[in-house]
Parts: C-alpha cells; sequence; structure tokens
C-alpha cells in the first residue's frame, strides 16, 4: 500500500528537518507531504532542501495562513489525487512520535478506516502535560463523545491514518472545522458513516520544537460546533441512527 504522510506546518524550522528524518526512517517505502502556509521563519526553504535529495518528500507552498483543517484538507486532496492508499497526519513539532507510524498504517491495512493514536486508551500517556492541559483535553473529549455519541476515547488526537476510500466517501468539501475540531468533525463523519475506528495507544508528548498554534477562538470554535451537531441530531432524530465505531480498544 503506498502511504503518504502529510505534515502541515508554520515556522516550524527548528524541527521540520529531524521530523523529515524520522517520518523517513520509520516508513522507509512511505512519503511525506509537507503542506507549508507561507512560514516566515525560512521552514520552506528547509524543505526544499531536503526534498532535493530525497524524492519521497515534497513541498507544497500555500500563499497565507488558512487553518490546521484546510491545510490538512488540501493534502488530503493531493494525494488522493496521486492514487495513494493512506494518508496520515501528524504535527511537525515532535509530539507526535513518528516510532507510531507503523502501527497506525498497519491498522488501516487490517480493516480500519481510521486509526488514531489515542493518548486515552490503555498504553497510551500524555507526559509532562500541566494538569489545566490535560483537563481541558480530557473534558473536550468526553464532552464530544456524549455530545455527539461517539465511542471514540481520543475523537481529538491529530495523529491519525486513514485509508484513501474511507476519505473518498466523506464529502470532504463540506467540512466546516478548521481548527481544533478538525479532528473530531473528521471522526463524526466517518462514524456516521459506519465507517471502522481503531486507536493504537500513543504517548503525546508536549511540543519539542517551535511555538503552540493554540488558541482560546480555535477551543471555542470546536465547542460550538460540536454543541451544535449535537443538538441538531437530538432535534432530527439523527442521534438514533448514528452507528457506534467498531474496534476501538480501551473504554471511555
Amino acid at each position: 500500500m503506498r502511504v503518504l504522510v502529510v505534515v502541515p506546518t508554520y515556522n516550524e524550522a527548528s524541527g521540520i528537518e529531524t521530523v523529515l528524518r524520522r517520518i523517513r526512517e520509520e516508513l522507509p517505502h512511505g512519503h511525506v507531504l509537507v503542506v507549508d502556509d507561507n512560514s516566515p521563519d525560512g521552514t520552506a526553504a528547509l524543505v526544499d532542501a531536503v526534498s532535493s535529495s530525497d524524492d519521497h518528500v515534497t513541498l507544497l507552498r500555500r500563499a497565507t495562513k488558512a487553518g490546521l483543517g484546510s491545510a490538512y484538507l488540501t493534502g488530503f486532496a493531493a494525494g488522493l489525487d496521486r492514487g495513494f492508499d493512506v494518508l496520515v497526519e501528524m504535527d511537525a513539532d515532535l509530539s507526535h512520535d513518528p516510532a507510531a507510524l507503523p502501527a497506525l498504517v498497519s491498522a488501516t491495512m487490517h480493516g480500519a478506516d481510521v486509526a488514531i493514536g489515542s493518548r486515552y486508551v490503555a498504553g497510551g500517556s500524555i507526559p509532562d502535560w500541566t494538569r489545566r492541559r490535560a483537563f481541558l483535553s480530557r473534558w473536550g473529549n468526553r464532552y464530544a463523545a456524549l455530545a455527539l455519541g461517539l465511542a471514540v476515547n481520543d475523537s481529538t488526537s491529530g495523529y491519525r491514518a486513514y485509508r484513501a476510500d474511507a476519505l473518498r466517501r466523506l464529502d470532504l468539501d463540506h467540512v466546516r472545522a478548521y481548527g481544533y475540531g478538525f479532528q473530531v468533525e473528521m471522526t463524526y463523519r466517518l462514524v456516521r458513516q459506519g465507517g471502522r475506528v481503531v486507536e493504537i495507544p500513543v504517548a503525546f508528548v508536549d511540543r519539542q520544537a517551535g511555538e503552540s498554534k493554540m488558541s482560546l477562538p480555535i477551543v471555542l470554535e470546536a465547542f460550538a460546533l460540536v454543541t451544535g451537531w449535537g443538538v441538531r441530531d437530538v432535534l432530527t432524530g439523527r442521534r438514533r441512527r448514528t452507528p457506534p465505531a467498531t474496534g476501538v480498544s480501551g473504554s471511555p
């Protein structure tokens, strides 16, 4: 199966070369697409230098900073057009350990429509997180599970692998969330279509390079969208017809 790892970047010059090297070590036959939102710190130039000697690494430049979800959708579209079978999304800051890539990809090869790198199943962890950050993350996931009827422990995780045919079944042109809520929306859409979700335990560490892009407006956007979808599903009766995710390890 042909695998493409999509890595969105904005001001990730301090760690991008290490990330690319680690990805290529873990997936020697995989490809990497870096979607850079016109980083002023020279991230794109570093990726260009790597791609000049490694034809498995490609750079896609965008003119402006348009959001995490938009970057992934752009990368997915490019990957689907190029005929990749599995599309992986991961951060460029080493908070997502590339050592988990083989397990995520393997899960999709064995029937998962999406394999999520999960912090909240047995074996997963969030070492060195502050209490505030851990509380917000756990609360956000539990709220999403309750509001949307998702039997998924970590629907906000941005470390995951999709089967290409599962992405094609989703209506990606109408995905609304572009920040923190993007991962929840993608999980929600896939589960509603009866997609199979598998959660793979991962250790999610604090970013080792660059600066966090998380902000209060991004969190509020996610909360508003999840609440709106949940209320709509209850009022229209769609909630009762939403099939549960299958193949999920761990318990909510």
